[in-house]
């Protein structure tokens, strides 16, 4: 998938209430800086931790394993209580 023509990492997520993992919205990132934290084309490298915090989107922390083929970490979104949170790169 891209934005304003770049590609962006998309991952299939779930999140964990008391009831078990159910699917949710995909999660879809493109960051840079000074360097590719997301490169242009690919996955954050294993380790790479990202967070967030918005007023719309709500609060996350998410750590990439394995190349960056999938994260965990918590999510909390708005009107809701924290959640475990977590995906796989989308093919």
């Amino acid at each position: 998938m891209t934005e304003k023509g770049r590609n962006m990492a998309t991952y299939d997520t779930e999140i964990h209430t008391g009831g078990g993992w159910q699917s949710d919205e995909p999660l879809m990132l493109s960051i840079a800086n000074r360097g590719q934290v997301v490169p242009d084309e690919g996955a954050p490298p294993t380790g790479t931790t990202v967070t967030w915090n918005s007023p719309e989107a709500g609060a996350g922390s998410v750590t990439f394993f394995d190349g960056g083929s999938r994260f965990e970490g918590t999510a909390q979104f708005p009107g809701e209580g924290p959640v475990g949170y977590r995906g796989t790169l989308s093919t």
